[in-house]
């Protein structure tokens, strides 16, 4: 069966804290959900703010192949009439082809919140319905509450998605807008509503009680066919439902159709692109799209998968644009090691002793603090440095870092290195924002001469982890980096009790496999090493 897709990550999305979208975020996130083939993308409440309605003027320059761009308002106010309220009136200037509209369906908000009667808040539903009917428009009447209100007085839930119904409205759509409502439970209230209604319902749930997604696919068993909430779960307190698991479980699960198979291999790379949007990190936990959804650690687990990824694996990554990653760590066996191995495409480097020795290094140093799971780059490095020991990059002969700051100069960072590049030594002096910086602008310095390929690799993220809180100042700290060349990812750590050591070291393993790498394409470049290191 077909099932629509409502995606709201523009409007209700962006009320979740630290959610905040500029209009050209909005305007590029609607073209990647539009590519991503979902049926209606609600773009925000026009009637409320500025940017809103800005990027709804903006917007009907874009070239939607696919979606319906929907505006989202209220029913009219009591004190308004229907064809002079400005929200309503903004709901018809906009001019999208489908318009949003949420209701009262609980009597407590009724009398509690609007302060009218029950059949005044008939009307402003009815009203509203018919007079945006009437400019041609197709009409969403989201039912606000309607699982409270329809526990509280479920003959007047019904008389309001009635109203709406009689007035011209496409679909209804159940909304558990204060997210309390369980699974059974919801599935009883569609059910009892997919018998009273023909046509379209719909349904919106909010993930309070955690089970958002599964409120979601109870609805669709017991009759829904359109599904409404965020890519990547956003949205006010808890979050929405995460539209990315609906969609997945819908398609893969369910045997219903949403955006297409084919369309379903991009689902990983659009929630990663609004995660970045929205400058919050996507979990890696996130089902199906989260980095460490296809991950693997565990030794046992791991040969398993190698032989067969079915054993610990519900869905192929591929089928929702995800891939397999083989973690190591303390707890791998030599088959993480193997995987790893072909996956950096030196799978054929290490004998079975090699491989041994390097697995038991790497438990050593996760033993220590190191974090290798998190740093592939470390990995590489340190799997790259078995495979060639003769062939040495450079060697550090002193690092110095100096800070301080006096009455009459404000705080300083200052670095000095020297290192050993081909038998010549080659100092720098920089002063920095931090020891990082200094240091980084040193050997960034000293190498770039033999190496001007060093200065295209950027880095990208920075972060330091306390290991042994309850050591206080003399704790070991773990950093971890993140770099780029423009082509290639990659994240190095290091570990000591002093944290310039641990980012000098995480510095210098980044550096090393860059250098390590493209010794590799380049022949002469690793002779002259071997050269020099006799």
């Amino acid at each position: 069966m077909k099932i629509l897709t409502f995606d709201t990550t523009l409007r209700d999305g962006s009320q979740g804290e630290g959610v905040s979208f500029s209009v050209d975020d909005k305007l590029k996130i609607t073209q990647k959900l539009d590519g991503l083939g979902i049926d209606y993308i609600e773009g925000g409440w026009p009637g409320s703010n500025p940017k809103d309605k800005e990027f709804f003027t903006r917007a009907r320059e874009l070239n939607l192949e696919h979606a319906r761009l929907t505006a989202f308002g209220s029913t009219r106010l009591a004190k308004n009439r229907v064809h002079e309220d400005r929200n309503v009136l903004a709901l018809i200037e906009v001019g999208t082809p489908t318009v949003s509209i949420f209701g009262k369906t609980w009597d407590l908000h009724v009398s509690r919140a609007l302060g009218i009667s029950l059949d005044e808040n008939l009307k402003l539903i009815s009203e509203t319905v018919r007079h945006l009917k009437n400019h041609e428009k197709e009409v969403i009447y989201d039912a606000e509450h309607f699982f409270d209100g329809y526990t509280a007085n479920p003959a007047y839930a019904l008389q309001t998605l009635e109203a709406a119904k009689l007035s011209g409205a496409d679909v209804l759509c159940l909304c558990d807008t204060n997210g309390g409502t369980l699974p059974r439970r919801v599935r009883e209230i569609v059910t009892e509503v997919r018998r009273r209604f023909d046509g379209v319902i719909g349904i919106h749930t909010h993930n309070d009680s955690d089970v958002a997604v599964a409120n979601t696919l109870e609805a669709v068993d017991a009759g829904a066919t359109l599904v409404q909430g965020c890519l990547n779960g956003y949205g006010e307190r808890c979050g929405n439902a995460n539209l990315a698991s609906i969609i997945a479980n819908l398609e893969l699960r369910m045997g219903h159709t949403t955006i297409g198979r084919e369309k379903l291999k991009s689902l990983s790379s659009v929630s990663t692109f609004i995660a970045e949007s929205a400058n919050i990190p996507l979990p890696n936990d996130q089902p199906f799209v989260g980095r460490s959804a296809f991950s693997h650690k565990g030794g046992i687990h791991v040969s398993a998968v190698l032989k067969d990824p079915a054993t610990y694996e519900h869905v192929a990554p591929e089928v929702v644009g995800n891939r397999r990653r083989i973690l190591v760590s303390d707890l791998a066996g030599r088959a993480n090691i193997v995987y790893q191995l072909k996956q950096h495409g030196l799978g054929d480097g290490l004998d079975a002793e090699a491989r041994s020795e390097l697995l038991e290094r790497i438990k050593h140093m996760e033993h220590n603090g190191y974090d290798l799971e998190a740093a592939e780059g470390t990995f590489e490095l340190l799997v790259r440095t078995a495979l060639h020991p003769e062939v040495h990059l450079f060697d550090v002969d002193f690092y110095e870092v100096t800070v301080g700051a006096d009455d009459r100069h404000p705080l300083y960072t200052n670095a000095t290195v020297t290192l050993r590049v081909c038998d010549q030594l080659h100092s720098a002096t920089a002063t920095g924002h931090g020891p990082l910086n200094a240091l980084h602008s040193c050997l960034r310095t000293c190498l770039a001469k033999q190496y001007p390929q060093i200065q295209d690799v950027l880095l990208t993220n920075y972060k330091v982890r306390l290991l042994d809180a309850h050591k206080g100042t003399a704790a070991k700290v773990r950093v971890l980096i993140e770099w780029t060349d423009h082509h290639d990812k990659w994240s190095t750590v290091g570990v000591s009790d002093n944290v310039v050591e641990a980012s000098w070291n995480a510095l210098l393993d980044a550096m090393r496999l860059e250098l390590m790498r493209a010794a590799e394409k380049d022949s002469s470049l690793e002779r002259s090493h071997k050269t020099a290191a006799t």
